[in-house]
């Protein structure tokens, strides 16, 4: 199966250029112009050609990869997948939960909620700008959160999503049945290994044991669809952040160029 790649560089609306510059040959670069009177319209702009990008891979054969600064392009990759009928199990790996709501969130983030918008919970102006039907609650599996709001942690408690607080627990147990979409947050890395990113949280796997996690999923045969929220480059000085990121993804695409 041939990876197909979209590249959107930017952290919610703010342009992180260097995340365009890593684009490898063949890879496309998403550059929207943001319109609209709030963020979540605003965002659109961007999630709408990652769904699009998504559904055009699937249709033709291959696999579709997007990165970008921030976990809400996640939405585009599900609705991609809808418009194809791929009916996948959701791995999200993070070091939060990014199940916010506006009832539950201490801060207004966005992009602390995208996972309860998949799911159908919160804010939808984003599901419903690329026509995203909420995705089985049953069908996704939370892995690590090593950090959630109370708010945050009570909702997921009464959902039907899957926490699986220690991501090694993948290196042994059975896998979901059928396709796999894979997202990858690199946060969900120790911050003593990886610390560039906004929001870091002490704790967590190493890319060791990320990469032995990656090389698991990957031998599956199962994954469908791979996303990755980035480090910051502005804080990754050495570039070790970019490294240690970089390598689990190649470890999860099975590639090593």
């Amino acid at each position: 199966m041939r990876d197909r790649t979209i590249v959107t560089p930017y952290f919610l609306e703010r342009p992180v250029p260097q995340l365009g510059a890593m684009a490898r040959v063949g890879w496309t670069v998403n550059e929207p112009v943001f319109a609209g009177d709030t963020a979540q319209v605003r965002l659109a702009q961007a999630h709408r050609p990652i769904a699009a990008f998504v559904a055009e891979a699937i249709e033709a054969g291959d696999r579709p990869v997007s990165i970008a600064g921030d976990c809400c392009a996640a939405i585009g990759v599900m609705a991609g997948l809808q418009r194809t009928g791929v009916e996948a199990t959701l791995i999200w790996f993070d070091a939060h939960g990014d199940f916010n709501t506006w009832e539950t969130t201490p801060s207004g983030f966005l992009g602390g909620m995208p996972l309860a918008m998949i799911v159908g919970l919160g804010e939808l102006t984003m599901a419903v700008a690329v026509d995203l039907e909420p995705h089985p609650p049953e069908r996704v599996v939370l892995t690590d959160g090593r950090d959630l709001d109370p708010g945050e942690r009570e909702l997921l408690d009464g959902s039907d999503v899957v926490w699986l607080r220690d991501p090694r627990a993948l290196l042994d147990q059975p896998l979901p049945d059928g396709p796999l979409y894979i997202h990858f947050d690199c946060d969900v890395i120790n911050a003593d290994e990886a610390p560039a990113h906004n929001y870091p949280v002490p704790g967590g796997p190493s890319s060791a044991d990320i990469t032995a996690i990656f090389t698991r999923l990957a031998g599956s045969g199962q994954i469908v669809a791979v996303s990755m929220s980035t480090w910051n480059p502005d804080l990754d000085e050495e570039g070790g952040t970019e490294a240690a990121c970089m390598a689990c993804l190649d470890a999860l695409l099975e590639c090593s160029d």
